[in-house]
């Protein structure tokens, strides 16, 4: 038998999200860090509210939003907002009481537009950077760079032909076009619904997808991720390694090694770093010489260490894609896909930060 249930409740009942969370919990350390960053950077996000008028919701509330749907795998910003509702954590998070009320998705995406025309979150990413090296869990010595390629929203059936020709259509009536006998390339055609978007395959034997170039600078000593970017798929890895190692530079920051894997191995790559003072521990190629990058540099314990380090990288890249929600871009255009890959980066390396401080 269930028994008898009491129907009678308090009247009144007095509580706050804050009392809710445990005090161990591993967001504590996040949210601590987060709000840090977002402070230091907080002369910038008042300058949304000067120009343009006041955005419809906090520039923090969306910042750390991003940082939860990424650390939680939210599938989208309205399954988030949904959420808002019931979860007393994420609402701890948004520094938001119990009677407020929640969020809408189109809040999210109009102050996006907005956020997507300054370097807000370049900015916040950095700062979780300098908060990193601030414990003392960065160094300026040795460095991994990799590229890997994210999805794009678009799908195959918007290719379109540039010249404004109609594409064949299927007979099976789901629109999917026809394009059997025909060559397709970037230079011919274009996805209607992201041309930015480019027709890009992983390698040999694979699937041509629209797709974005995502590149990581880490660093070797806990695999912190100093720099993300998002690029044309179309160029070349060595490209975006010299924009992030410049960034780099800018900042008083001089590599001594450079690790990475055989698409770096070139001699126009290979001799930028040495100009720079950059050692390259690249991975090499069977059968080429490479001059710059010989025995005299592979023989060295310090090229081992760096090529065993390297690939870490692909923790970063696998975080990001399969809990950060980076596999496959849920926003149409660079821009935006470059917005939410800083700040899934930021989550990523404030979850690293929090668990080697253990604080």
């Amino acid at each position: 038998m269930r028994g008898e249930v009491d129907p009678q409740q308090s009247l009144f009942a007095y509580f706050s999200p804050e009392s809710r969370v445990p005090e161990n919990h591993p967001l504590r350390a996040i949210k601590r860090r987060a709000d840090a960053a977002l402070k230091a950077i907080s002369s910038r996000l008042d300058g949304l509210y000067s120009s343009t008028g006041r955005p419809s919701i906090a520039p923090e509330r969306l910042l750390n939003g991003q940082l939860l749907i990424a650390l939680y795998s939210v599938r989208s910003d309205r399954a988030f907002c949904e959420q808002l509702d019931y979860n007393l954590l994420f609402r701890w998070f948004l520094d938001m009481s119990l009677d407020e009320a929640g969020l809408d998705q189109s809040n999210f995406s109009r102050l996006r537009e907005r956020l997507v025309e300054t370097d807000i979150a370049q900015r916040f990413f950095d700062e979780v950077v300098k908060t990193a090296r601030r414990e003392g869990l960065l160094s300026d010595e040795h460095f991994t760079v990799d590229g890997t390629l994210i999805e794009a929203w678009a799908s195959l059936k918007s290719i379109r032909p540039k010249d404004g020709s109609p594409p064949p259509t299927g007979s099976d009536g789901t629109g999917m076009v026809d394009f059997k006998g025909e060559r397709r390339t970037n230079e011919t055609h274009e996805s209607s619904t992201d041309p930015e978007a480019k027709l890009m395959r992983k390698g040999n034997g694979q699937p041509a997808k629209l797709s974005y170039g995502g590149h990581a600078l880490m660093d070797n000593r806990y695999g912190l991720c100093v720099d993300l970017a998002v690029t044309d798929s179309r160029l070349h890895e060595t490209v975006a390694a010299k924009d992030m190692l410049a960034r780099q530079r800018g900042k008083h920051r001089h590599p001594l090694t450079l690790g990475a894997d055989k698409a770096y191995c070139t001699r126009g790559f290979i001799d930028h770093l040495r100009q720079h003072g950059t050692v390259p521990h690249i991975a090499r190629i069977e059968g080429r010489r490479t001059p710059g990058l010989d025995g005299r540099t592979t023989r060295h314990e310090s090229y081992r260490i760096s090529q065993r380090k390297r690939k870490r990288v692909e923790e970063i890249f696998g975080w990001l894609k399969t809990v950060g929600g980076l596999r496959k871009s849920r926003f149409i255009g660079q821009a935006r896909t470059q917005l939410y890959a800083h700040l899934a980066g930021a989550a990523y390396n404030l979850l690293r930060i929090s668990r080697l401080a253990m604080v």
